[in-house]
């Protein structure tokens, strides 16, 4: 496929006349569950799959030999952004025969590589064939502009709009002749999220698959996140403590640095409370990036910069980089983790994984989550039976503990939950996404949540 032009060509927008039975939609992943996003597609002989995720926790995915259709039988898969519970399957479905298209998003193309890098080392694989997958993958991918129609053939059309959840992320519109609109959600995100670009809006459609993971709740706003942020770094400085923040490589640690950023360097008029005397060696608490996956994302969000949003695009024009400041360090080696991991003193701490299922915040956490002067702050949705669920639960009882890595740990930290900071749309911005189209809302089926989110959601939507 290497060298090879993509089959898709241009084509100016055409319009549905209503959903007919020659269309079938199967969710392989994610129909009922907040991780392993996988739906298929079946339309005028075209098997098109949108996301092939990783599940994670207690979530289930359909095997892809129970699938209706063998791998090698897809003609197109779409990625809706570049987060593994959507595209860590992406190596299997290659592996097992897919030889399709992948189409997606140039940022989301260029997150890829990475990402998939990474969650292949985790894999029992050897590293040529993990580096075998991740060429493949990136040969058969094409990356798309936002908001151009493009013609897949046998009278099907796709659009891909801004999807504000993280750099790349797009919803998917797709015209069918004779069919009608359907419309992907895939992950939508927040407004006023900082470096994004607010999630566009579709004209309407006659069918969305609506993703529903805040269905059930709303978000504080990012001011007040931001002083929440600010209190707790505070009580990290004054006692000689340190915040563990658990965080995804992609997207969740590119705003922390963000608002990391303003915080100690005082943008928009907001400055630090912190005083020099109250911190280790008498100046600002420093601020480490413990993954060598974050520092990778970092590196490809700032070459990117043409995608951001206006705010921080100003910010950069006028010299001020919004995803690096003083004071914010680097942890490339296993080495410096381990330094880390023994320092004393006061620091705050962004690793991964999010959900503490692995990674060097595991590290963190067992050396110091018994020792009552730190924090642990989540900023991410913690998934039912993962490390992190269960830290966030028995946090709030007394006697709490969390298994990791076989070793009992007794939760004496504090523990704080600031859902300000989620890449998804609350309940009141999904409403408000769908509620925004000027056109006509079909019928609306909900994916990518728990029961209690999509039922929720389903009365708010009628």
């Amino acid at each position: 496929m290497k060298g090879q032009r993509s089959k898709v060509k241009g084509k100016n927008r055409s319009k549905g006349k209503g959903l007919r039975v020659d269309m079938k939609i199967v969710h392989l992943g994610g129909g009922e569950t907040v991780t392993g996003s996988c739906h298929l597609l079946q339309v005028h002989g075209l098997n098109i799959l949108v996301d092939c995720g990783l599940a994670q926790g207690n979530d289930f995915v359909e095997p892809m030999d129970r699938w209706p259709v063998r791998p090698g039988d897809i003609d197109y898969l779409f990625l809706t952004h570049a987060h593994v519970d959507h595209i860590g399957r992406v190596p299997e479905l290659i592996r097992r025969g897919f030889r399709g298209e992948i189409i997606t998003t140039h940022p989301t193309k260029a997150l890829l590589t990475p990402m998939l890098e990474d969650a292949l080392g985790f894999q029992d694989m050897s590293r040529k064939e993990a580096a075998g997958l991740v060429e493949d993958v990136d040969s058969l991918s094409w990356g798309f502009e936002y908001g151009q129609e493009f013609d897949l053939g046998k009278h099907v059309t796709f659009m891909l709009g801004r999807a504000g959840h993280i750099l790349g992320s797009c919803w998917i519109q797709f015209v069918i002749s004779g069919e009608g609109v359907v419309v992907f959600s895939g992950d939508l995100g927040a407004v006023d999220t900082p470096v994004l670009c607010d999630p566009d809006i579709p004209e309407g459609c006659d069918l969305l698959i609506l993703e529903s993971t805040y269905g059930d709740r709303l978000h504080g706003d990012r001011r007040d996140r931001f002083r929440r942020l600010g209190k707790i770094l505070d009580h990290a400085l004054k006692d000689d403590g340190k915040v563990f923040i658990p965080a995804f490589a992609l997207g969740r640690t590119q705003e922390l640095i963000y608002e990391m950023d303003r915080w100690f360097g005082g943008r928009e008029g907001e400055r630090s409370k912190v005083k020099g005397e109250r911190g280790r060696g008498g100046g600002r608490v420093p601020v480490f990036i413990d993954s060598p996956l974050g520092l990778e994302i970092t590196k490809v969000y700032s070459r990117l910069a043409a995608y951001w949003d206006q705010e921080a695009g100003a910010l950069l024009r006028g010299g001020d980089h919004p995803i690096d400041f003083e004071g914010l360090y680097a942890v490339r080696n296993h080495a410096d983790h381990l330094r880390l991991c023994d320092m004393e003193g006061s620091a705050v701490v962004i690793a991964g994984s999010g959900m503490c299922s692995g990674g060097r915040i595991v590290n963190h956490l067992k050396g110091s989550i018994e020792d009552e002067r730190n924090d642990v702050l989540f900023v991410g949705y913690q998934v039912r039976g993962t490390p992190g669920r269960d830290i966030v639960k028995y946090s709030k009882r007394a006697g709490g503990y969390v298994m990791l890595e076989g070793e009992r740990l007794m939760i004496r930290s504090k523990v704080h939950v600031l859902t300000g900071y989620s890449a998804h749309a609350d309940q009141k911005g999904l409403l408000e996404w769908v509620g925004g189209m000027p056109g006509k809302v079909g019928e609306v089926r909900l994916v990518h949540g728990g029961e209690k989110a999509r039922r929720v959601l389903g009365g708010m939507l009628g």
